[in-house]
């Protein structure tokens, strides 16, 4: 079973890479922002089916493990696990799970928003003792709220959600009507 691969980006194609290591060009697929020639080191899961043998690489063990979860959930196969984390960043990933967050999940080509609830239902346990602190300071459910508002002003929660979680983690007991216009103030700083 192979680990970990090393080598040189030779070509990219949709959605993987052929990596070169050594003599041998290996196919791997990979949610990772990736550039030719580039010298890369992937950890690596293999995905064996009927008709296929597949190589998925990621640039960190916490990659290949949130891929393992993902891939646990009835319906989510390895092509929508790597759609969810080459959409989302990880932590958003892992915070919109822990929150209930069924909506930045839905962002991901592919995955409806029962697609989105399945997700959450099966894996909220799972990271619910992630480290981030930012799951457990917003137990009042301020980030929802703070989307929501932000949605309704034509933001797309793609585009906020970040954004959003840091403020909320930096501010933990400041109300809504406080964080709407900091949210404002800085998305326009980011303009």
């Amino acid at each position: 079973m192979i680990g970990k691969l090393q080598g040189i980006v030779d070509y990219i194609g949709d959605g993987f890479i052929i990596l070169m290591a050594g003599p041998i060009g290996y196919r791997v697929y990979t949610p990772e922002t990736l550039t030719l020639k580039d010298t890369v080191s992937l950890w690596i899961e293999t995905v064996v089916r009927e008709d296929s043998i597949r190589l998925f690489g990621f640039s960190s063990l916490a990659g290949q493990n949130l891929f393992n979860m993902l891939t646990s959930v009835s319906g989510v196969g390895p092509k929508v696990a790597l759609a969810i984390m080459g959409t989302i960043k990880t932590d958003t990933l892992m915070t919109a799970i822990a929150t209930g967050d069924a909506k930045t999940i839905s962002t991901a080509p592919g995955v409806g928003k029962k697609m989105a609830e399945k997700i959450i239902v099966e894996l909220k346990s799972k990271v619910g003792g992630a480290s981030f602190d930012f799951g457990a300071s917003d137990s009042g459910g301020v980030l929802p709220d703070l989307l929501s508002a932000l949605e309704s002003l034509g933001y797309r929660r793609m585009d906020i959600v970040e954004m959003a979680q840091k403020l909320v983690a930096q501010n933990p007991d400041t109300d809504i009507s406080k964080l709407v216009p900091m949210a404002l103030k800085e998305i326009s700083g980011n303009k």
